[in-house]
């Protein structure tokens, strides 16, 4: 039975999710920054919180870790062993199995955003046994976090892990950034369809009030230029804004990593 996935929107741009397995009201969720918005669900829908994932220690992301264990003691809290979240009950490394709302995980550490981050994968929770993955502030829709903690090599390394899970899994990132960063995606890269396609349709869901996640690792890497470092594309119009700030400086060939270093650095200062 497929896992119900529903956004419980916080902050002002968070999404805390909530995971339902069918015929039972104990749930799960994942990055419960605030807990207002949560308790607020629950109550709504009578039910009632088993677990807590946590993907790093960021405040927006375990906030409310505190208040929902008052109202639900023996909630288990699962994250990352490294993890400076002192409520965490399950410390997790990578590769460790988990069994979340009658499915099976992995965990797959992602440092980058922070060097404690870690991911949940599951192959077949998803829509027609697709996969799916709780990736919190790694990989954005058409984007990814900015590095507070790690390396641009960590963070790649992280991306190009998950770049190699089967494209029809569904990715459920923690922040409505998908608009902001598809106009700077387009600003790369401002010949590809599927990046313009994908920024009118999620225009108009955003008109509508709704979210534009989950996103699916296919549309990922036709669309997010931090997984198309690989392409002549991307390169060249790295490279070519890379030229344009050394006046004219010949800048050569670069590798992957660098490529994808110099365009964190673009994103970081971009204004749309």
């Amino acid at each position: 039975m497929n896992l119900k996935i529903t956004p419980i929107p916080a902050f002002q741009d968070n999404y805390i999710w909530l995971l339902e397995p069918g015929g039972s009201n104990r749930v799960s969720v994942v990055d419960p920054g605030d807990a207002q918005p949560v308790l607020a669900v629950l109550e709504e829908r009578q039910l009632a919180l088993d677990t807590i994932l946590v993907t790093h220690h960021h405040a927006d992301h375990t906030g409310g870790i505190e208040a929902l264990l008052q109202r639900f003691p023996g909630t288990q809290v699962y994250g990352p062993a490294d993890s400076t979240t002192r409520s965490i009950t399950r410390p997790l490394h990578d590769g460790d199995p988990l069994s979340l709302c009658r499915h099976d995980f992995t965990v797959l550490t992602v440092p980058g955003h922070t060097l404690d981050h870690i991911a949940y994968y599951s192959p077949d929770a998803g829509p027609g046994g697709s996969g799916v993955l709780f990736c919190g502030d790694t990989l954005f829709a058409a984007g990814c976090g900015r590095l507070f903690e790690g390396t641009a090599e960590v963070m790649y390394s992280s991306l190009s892990r998950l770049a190699a899970l089967p494209v029809d899994t569904r990715i459920y990132c923690a922040h409505e950034y998908t608009l902001a960063n598809l106009q700077f995606s387009l600003a790369v890269e401002p010949e590809n369809k599927d990046t313009a396609q994908r920024l009118e349709a999620d225009s108009r869901a955003r008109a509508a009030g709704l979210p534009t996640l989950p996103s699916t690792l296919g549309l990922e890497l036709r669309t997010n230029p931090f997984l198309r470092c690989h392409t002549e594309v991307i390169q060249r119009s790295v490279r070519e804004r890379m030229l344009s700030e050394r006046s004219g400086e010949r800048t050569g060939n670069h590798s992957e990593l660098e490529i994808f270093a110099h365009l964190r650095q673009w994103k970081d200062t971009f204004a749309a």
